[in-house]
């Protein structure tokens, strides 16, 4: 009774219930909401979307790997792989020093600053010489600069929001599927006509304004704020009184929150999860290759995908305020390991027949619409998990966790994939196949644990 007792003032803490619609401070609150929407979409519009659509690259860089004198010459797939790996895990592995950046610093001030690295970055990625300094700068930089713009995004965005904040986190984090649908098609105009160097260069600078841009309405909630203020001095006093060296201090953790098995089983599913989410997404187009398509064609593979993630990130973020973000955060994440185990797999087996084609376009749109719903359901859900007070430290956790599952998880699985061959002979992927599936199964098991744990002890509700 006690702990039901502490979780409802807990959940009734961390809502964020707006004035009588009459009142100006309401109508101010709606224009900060959607300033805040705007804001999140474009950063995921722009820098997300250019991350996930590293399979054009990918499959440039593979066929560059058998031309002579270029930076690729040689390379395997993995190596090449390494590249969209390193920028994928370190954006969401960096995640716990971010959140300690947007708590000593305004997340305004932080997105900016990510605005100008990620445009450095791929700047001197378009002058690079060596698979090394790619690595570097379109991995090791680039995902640095995304995890600074779209983590204070999608951190402080919750706190403006409580019954529809599903909804708003949705609408959000479509914008890296928009922007996947209309990146994949543009960088192949670019790469054809402009070269590959200054696609880099063109792109780049697009996305590295626009974060710029969108800035300043990127803050916590007002009453938010005052937690993180008080945080800010803890932190400060942490470090001798000295924000610099706060920078690089290692967040803590609330031990004790640390070994529930809500944590565990959340900890978890986030490692598995994300060590197989970017696998299909990274080798779409190699994938398409592979099946006999030409370049252009493959990288459509990565719109459709995308196409369908813009469309279910909205819808499933509706449906997961009306019917429970946890069961939807299952729900999606076992239907994602069904549409490899059901759809990729077989299309391994029946390579590039008319077979093979159609069951890699179905499970393109399976996967595009329900493997992504997880990066928008998981800090949606947080909140209700840990409240208030431990949101921004599991969240910068968890985050590092992500991170770490896709350093380890893709370039792990590319190696089951021969460059010889990865570009011309569909079987080749069935391994890493099973991998991806093997990982997605018992990830939305850990999820159905948690579900189950954060129910333990109280009365049944179908809504969580």
């Amino acid at each position: 009774m006690a702990t039901q007792t502490e979780t409802m003032t807990d959940s009734r803490e961390f809502e964020f219930r707006d004035a009588p619609p009459e009142m100006p401070r309401d109508r101010d609150l709606k224009v900060q909401q959607l300033l805040v929407i705007g804001a999140g979409f474009t950063i995921m519009l722009t820098t997300n979307a250019l991350i996930f659509s590293a399979g054009v690259y990918q499959a440039l860089y593979e066929e560059m790997a058998s031309e002579p004198n270029n930076p690729f010459t040689g390379a395997s797939s993995a190596l090449i792989g390494l590249i969209g790996t390193l920028a994928i895990g370190l954006m969401s592995m960096t995640g716990p020093f971010v959140m300690m950046w947007i708590k000593l610093y305004r997340p305004q001030t932080v997105v900016a600053v990510a605005g100008v690295i990620f445009g450095v970055a791929y700047i001197l990625a378009s002058v690079s010489r060596t698979l090394w300094q790619f690595a570097l700068t379109q991995g090791v930089l680039v995902g640095i600069s995304v995890s600074m713009s779209y983590i204070p995004a999608t951190t402080t965005a919750p706190t403006w929001f409580n019954e529809r904040r599903s909804l708003a986190m949705g609408i959000i984090i479509s914008g890296s599927a928009v922007g996947g649908m209309i990146w994949p098609s543009v960088l192949t105009a670019m790469i054809h006509h402009l070269g590959f160097r200054n696609a880099l260069r063109v792109s780049g600078s697009i996305c590295a304004l626009a974060i710029l841009l969108v800035s300043p309405a990127v803050k916590w909630e007002p009453s938010f704020n005052q937690q993180i203020l008080g945080e800010r001095d803890a932190l400060r006093q942490r470090a001798g009184g000295s924000s610099a060296r706060a920078l690089l201090q290692p967040p803590r953790l609330n031990r004790r929150l640390t070994l529930t098995k809500t944590f565990l089983l959340q900890a978890a599913g986030c490692m598995l999860q994300s060590a197989a989410y970017s696998t299909p997404l990274i080798y779409y187009a190699a994938f398409g290759r592979a099946l006999g398509y030409s370049a252009p064609t493959a990288a459509n593979f990565i719109t459709i995908s995308n196409a369908a993630n813009a469309v279910a990130r909205v819808a499933l973020g509706y449906a997961a305020d009306r019917y429970g973000r946890l069961n939807l955060l299952f729900a999606t994440t076992f239907l994602s390991a069904v549409a490899v185990a059901a759809f990729w797999v077989p299309a391994t087996v029946a390579g590039a027949t008319a077979a093979g084609k159609a069951l890699f376009l179905v499970f393109t749109l399976l996967y595009g619409a329900f493997a992504s719903a997880y990066i928008a359901l998981f800090p949606a859900s947080l909140m209700e998990l840990f409240g208030k007070r431990d949101f921004t430290s599991v969240n910068g956790a968890l985050y590092l966790v992500r991170g770490l599952g896709a350093l380890l998880g893709t370039p792990l699985t590319g190696l089951l994939i021969p460059q010889s061959r990865a570009l011309a002979a569909p079987e080749v992927y069935e391994r890493a196949a099973l991998v991806v599936t093997a990982l997605l199964f018992p990830a939305s098991f850990c999820i159905l644990g948690v579900r189950l744990e954060m129910m333990a002890g109280k009365d049944w509700r179908w809504k969580v």
